[in-house]
């Protein structure tokens, strides 16, 4: 089998499997994480600015568009130039963004550094660009693993950014641990040269097949659409919670500790759930997975809400919820480099991704504007259950078979 590396780099230590999936999982830990914990700067910035909490949700609500946006197009510049340059670009900006928004006076500065800056930097540093190095990188029958550890490494590190942010705001205040996190940032540089994939871009094809060819002929299959569409029940219902649920589980009158239990019990869960996932991607059907996970969330999110509120019964959601959080990633990124090839992924993944962060988007600010005009969450809640279910029957009639391309002569 060819290596997927050039020769003389094959015995390098840095292109070993484990270091690649340590590094791009690092990396995504960082980015993930920070935007996992941002839900707990919530109160005290707008307590502390005078600001509601509609105006916060906005920022984060930008922060998930533009995200969104940008990550077709970051996926182009990775696609073509390599996930090294694009990851530290995405770290610089991630560190001047969390610095820009400790220093933000206003509603319109928190917008352009926690929403502008951030979601950019989300779009150079998260899945979109490192799943689609690893898969490029890594021997196709090794993607599932790849994948799904790299996601559980990322796991560990929302893990651990819950109570370390939670004891930076409590110890030195918000601004001092926004700073903190920016330094975090940039030092975690380094972890981008080992994501250097343009020798495994090379392939069967790869000349003969134009970008804007590509993405024409992924445009035109209906199982591209239902993907994206799909896609975006899962960012209404991540970005909701993660955003939303240490203030609504204030409002109930819990104390404002079980809301960062209940976080680092998701970001502990997920480590789990995403390994699992990657590891039953390449085993099973992932479309019918993807409709197993959403159909799974729905139904936590109605029992949440159905029984009595406790810490007990909010840990039970947490775990449940925690498994189930970001095993959609690799699950759809594998339907995507399945069908069309792993030369665009970064593209095509991007494409599909936005989907995902519209309904990041409505998620965010919807969570803020419904609780504003109502003074409840519940309406939010009931509509990321309908989008779960919808999501599942948008799944089943994707087809997940390669596409078969003409070779020339």
């Amino acid at each position: 089998m060819q290596s997927p590396l050039p020769a003389p780099s094959r015995t390098a230590w840095w292109t070993q499997a484990w270091v690649l999936v340590l590094a791009g999982g690092m990396v995504m830990g960082l980015a993930l994480g920070v935007r996992h914990v941002q839900g707990l700067f919530m109160l005290p910035m707008t307590q502390d600015r005078g600001w509601t909490r509609e105006s916060f949700a906005l920022a984060l609500a930008v922060q998930n568009l533009v995200w969104g946006l940008a990550q077709p197009f970051t996926g182009m510049l990775a696609d073509r130039f390599g996930a090294t340059r694009v990851v530290a670009a995405g770290l610089l900006l991630y560190a001047l963004g969390l610095a820009g928004m400790a220093w933000a006076p206003g509603t319109t500065a928190l917008v352009l550094t926690a929403g502008v800056c951030i979601g950019i930097a989300l779009s150079g540093t998260a899945f979109g660009v490192v799943y689609a190095a690893l898969s490029r990188l890594v021997a196709p029958e090794r993607r599932g693993w790849a994948l799904g550890l790299a996601g559980a490494v990322g796991g560990i590190g929302q893990f651990a950014l819950v109570p370390g942010a939670q004891g930076l705001i409590a110890g030195w205040g918000w601004a001092a641990a926004l700073g903190v996190l920016s330094v975090t940032a940039a030092l975690l540089l380094p972890l981008a040269w080992p994501l250097d994939d343009r020798a495994g871009r090379a392939g069967p094809q790869a000349d003969s097949l134009p970008l804007g060819r590509a993405v024409r002929e992924a445009f035109a299959q209906p199982g591209f659409w239902l993907l994206n569409l799909g896609f975006l029940a899962c960012g209404f219902q991540l970005a909701f919670i993660a955003s939303h649920l240490p203030a609504y589980l204030l409002d109930r009158g819990l104390r404002a500790a079980d809301g960062v239990a209940a976080l680092a019990i998701i970001a502990l869960a997920n480590v789990a759930g995403t390994y699992c996932a990657g590891l039953l991607g390449a085993r099973w059907s992932r479309k019918r997975l993807l409709a197993g996970v959403y159909l799974a969330r729905s139904a936590a999110m109605a029992l949440f809400l159905l029984a009595p509120l406790s810490s007990a019964s909010l840990y039970a959601f947490a775990a449940t919820m925690g498994f189930l959080w970001l095993g959609t990633l690799p699950l759809t990124n594998g339907i995507v480099a399945q069908v069309f090839g792993v030369r665009y992924l970064g593209t095509l993944f991007g494409f599909v991704f936005l989907g995902h962060q519209i309904g990041g988007f409505l998620g965010v600010w919807l969570g803020g504007l419904v609780f504003e005009a109502t003074r409840s969450y519940e309406p939010v809640w009931f509509a990321a259950m309908a989008l779960g279910v919808l999501a599942a029957a948008l799944h089943w009639p994707i087809d997940e078979r390669p596409l078969v391309r003409a070779v020339p002569a």
